[in-house]
């Protein structure tokens, strides 16, 4: 089967995630479609950005809710990764992205292209911030039935149940997933600096937005499902059964030959990963072809790792 593969964050293993650069190298690489984040700044302005605070990923400090697009356009979004931007890139100082600057480069692309936009919560804008962006869209010329504007077939992701729900008021199932996850308390503990009692009640919350969000799946209120490749591993029943009745799978992130391979047995339909040439070439001619990484590009190991889409 033809698998689409798109590049978490763009080519994330290459560049800085959520860049310029990283955008414009998926383009490169080959990839069907391009998986952002998105946040809303302190003038509501649609900002590509995955974390909620800014320290891991940038050179500034707080919360991206707290900070203008003027302020964090003054921020480097890249150089923590290590990796050289070519010129034709952009310098440091044109890394930070907003939704409007991404759609401009993919209408650059000649060809078509998926966007797949993960709507980041808990926001403190609540559901403005799936408001703002729906409004954006609609205004650049966007058709909610077939949810593509200028060639670009966009879908809309939330880890959060009341998210999809929200946007499936103007937007068609079919373009909406439900991101599916496990958590454990001492993996929130661990990455969010939690104390244990706190983590086990945000823990709990997860657990309960988790099964809400299999529930739109299972009605259909969501048409595709986006599983971590954790949560492919030991939900397999239940990911088959939905293969079986035609959900449409985007599994994420699909780094590994063992984790690729995992997808192409199931016969997920869509793959998210770091590394979008690399899966494209183990799927066309096996693992071994995966191997190879870009010339000057390393493997992602960070001091604080990434959280999950």
């Amino acid at each position: 089967m033809k698998h689409k593969i798109f590049a978490h964050r763009g080519s994330s293993g290459q560049y800085a995630e959520n860049t310029r650069a990283a955008f414009l190298q998926a383009i490169a690489d080959g990839a069907d479609g391009i998986e952002c984040d998105i946040h809303l700044t302190k003038d509501l302005k649609l900002v590509c950005f995955h974390d909620f605070t800014l320290e891991r990923t940038s050179t500034g400090t707080g919360h991206v809710a707290d900070h203008t697009l003027e302020e964090l356009l003054s921020l480097d979004v890249s150089s923590w990764r290590g990796a050289a931007i070519p010129p034709e890139y952009g310098g440091t100082a044109d890394q930070l992205v907003t939704v409007d600057d991404l759609l401009q480069i993919m209408r650059g692309a000649g060809r078509p292209l998926d966007l797949a936009i993960e709507l980041k919560h808990p926001s403190p804008y609540g559901q403005q911030l799936e408001d703002e962006l729906l409004e954006y869209l609609l205004a650049e010329g966007w058709d909610p039935e077939t949810s593509t504007l200028d060639g670009i077939r966009i879908s809309l992701m939330s880890f959060h149940p009341g998210a999809i729900e929200h946007l499936g008021e103007l937007v068609p199932a079919d373009h909406l997933c439900q991101l599916l996850d496990d958590v454990t308390s001492d993996e929130i503990r661990d990455s969010l600096f939690l104390g244990s009692l706190t983590a086990g009640a945000v823990a709990t919350l997860i657990r309960r937005a988790l099964s809400e969000g299999e529930r739109l799946v299972e009605h259909e209120r969501a048409g595709m499902a986006g599983p971590g490749v954790d949560y492919i591993r030991s939900h397999r029943p239940l990911v088959e059964r939905w293969l079986a009745r035609g959900v449409r799978l985007r599994a994420w992130t699909v780094d590994s030959p063992a984790d690729v391979e995992l997808c192409r047995e199931l016969g997920i339909q869509e793959i998210t990963t770091n590394w979008p040439a690399q899966v494209r070439r183990q799927l066309e001619h096996g693992p071994a072809a995966a191997q190879e990484l870009p010339h000057g590009a390393v493997r992602l190991h960070t001091d604080t790792p990434a959280p999950p889409l």
